[in-house]
């Protein structure tokens, strides 16, 4: 026998949440989290060997693809900080009812951009 309605729900009928969005994007600026702290432990690593390995790094963040990538590393520390600080009231109880979590999940997401904006100002373009 044939069944053909799935038991769980099924990617062509689920809908999203909000929640669901801030919980995948916090799992995966995770993981870019980590390996950009890597890099950066290799970048400072590299002035051991000689400043002219440092210069042709330091010389890369002067172009646009140099500062979009510290935009974006800017942005995924943020958002990861914030996502830790609802999980933090997560652990105290606070937040978990439906629309509560929306709301702190859309915080999380402009806020996060609120605080690139923040850190950098006019600086981004320059």
């Amino acid at each position: 026998m044939k069944n053909d309605n799935p038991l769980s729900p099924h990617i062509q009928i689920y809908n999203w949440h909000i929640s669901s969005l801030v919980s995948i994007s916090h799992r995966i600026t995770g993981i870019i989290n980590v390996i950009i702290i890597t890099l950066i432990c290799v970048w400072v690593a590299l002035l051991f060997l000689g400043s002219t390995n440092y210069d042709l790094i330091q010389n890369f963040f002067g172009t646009y693809f140099g500062k979009f990538l510290i935009v974006s590393t800017v942005w995924s520390f943020s958002f990861q900080i914030l996502c830790e600080i609802r999980h933090l009231f997560w652990d105290f109880g606070y937040g978990f009812e439906i629309r509560t979590s929306n709301i702190t999940g859309i915080l999380v997401i402009f806020g996060s951009i609120f605080l690139t904006i923040l850190i950098f100002g006019k600086n981004i373009i320059l």
